[in-house]
């Protein structure tokens, strides 16, 4: 199992609109073709940082995704409203405690 994680910074006033965003396209994700969890995590001390946590079954599937009509347009609708650039990196499970 690969994790994705995605943070993002957005302009403090476009944070709605990214919610918008996501709430759109959340179930869509969530049932891609190897995508077996979605969840998005907000920054304790930062209302305008968000994260997208997902699970999928392995490098293909997310490359499966991140090359999907699906992805181009969710992508193409959140980053314009970036404030800085977002920071994305894949984990897998080491030590389950």
């Amino acid at each position: 199992m690969l994790i994705r994680i995605v943070r993002m910074t957005f302009e403090e006033d476009k944070v709605d609109d990214f919610l918008k965003v996501f709430d759109e396209s959340k179930e869509k994700i969530r049932h891609f073709p190897g995508c077996s969890h979605l969840e998005l995590l907000k920054d304790y001390n930062q209302d305008n940082v968000f994260s997208t946590y997902s699970y999928w079954e392995d490098d293909e599937a997310l490359n499966n995704y991140r090359f999907s009509e699906l992805f181009k347009g969710v992508w193409s609708q959140t980053k314009i409203l970036f404030k800085d650039k977002p920071v994305a990196f894949s984990s897998k499970k080491y030590i389950e405690v």
